[in-house]
């Protein structure tokens, strides 16, 4: 099926957070998994500069994704994983708002990530977050932050947040009900993680040498 969508997203960027410890991937950069050929960061690139005039990686090995022509920035507060890095990535876009994802959904489309924006407009600017959840769980790394929530996040790990489970009920959450996202096409293949070789497995994944 094609990645096209029915029109770009003005307003909203795109934030891919890279560069993780990839423990359970035994050590394997999740973003150079392979799915036909293509890099999972390659795929996800695509989807999201089908949706966004503006992509942002946050990583602090800049030098891996040279090849890719992709704005890259770094943590500014280290050894927070996603939750500073949602940071970073805030600090670095001219939108309102940013879809961040990250480098464990190798099959992303656009047709959820359309669901979000539209579910955010509907909203009217009640909320600052945009979460689905999938299989019992919140997806915050399949979601829509506001960008003046990067000070918040600043001042919620200053008290001690540490995660994004920490952060997000402090700011008004959206929350989309997994049977409303079971409506959405493409849902079901966009919330397919994969974190350990036997999910890479699974779903046909090939593992970075």
């Amino acid at each position: 099926m094609s990645d096209a969508v029915p029109r770009r997203m003005p307003g909203v960027a795109g934030i891919i957070l890279a560069g993780g410890r990839n423990s359970r991937m035994g050590g394997r950069d999740k973003a150079f998994l392979q799915v036909d050929g293509e890099t999972v960061l390659e795929r996800t690139l695509r989807v999201l500069r089908g949706c966004f005039d503006e992509v942002l990686v946050v990583s602090n090995q800049p030098e891996k994704y040279r090849r890719f022509a992709v704005a890259v920035t770094g943590d500014e507060l280290r050894g927070l994983g996603p939750l500073g890095g949602l940071h970073a990535g805030l600090g670095r876009i001219e939108a309102r708002h940013a879809f961040v994802t990250a480098c464990d959904m190798p099959f992303l489309r656009p047709e959820p990530i359309l669901f979000l924006v539209e579910r955010l407009r509907a909203l009217g600017g009640e909320n600052e977050a945009v979460v689905p959840t999938w299989d019992g769980d919140i997806e915050p790394l399949h979601a829509i932050y506001a960008s003046h929530l990067r000070s918040r996040i600043a001042a919620a790990i200053n008290d001690g947040a540490r995660s994004m489970r920490d952060f997000l009920p402090l700011v008004r959450t959206a929350y989309i009900p997994q049977e409303v996202m079971e409506g959405v096409g493409g849902a079901e293949e966009s919330f397919r993680n994969v974190n350990t070789p036997e999910e890479a497995a699974r779903f046909s994944v090939q593992l970075a040498e």
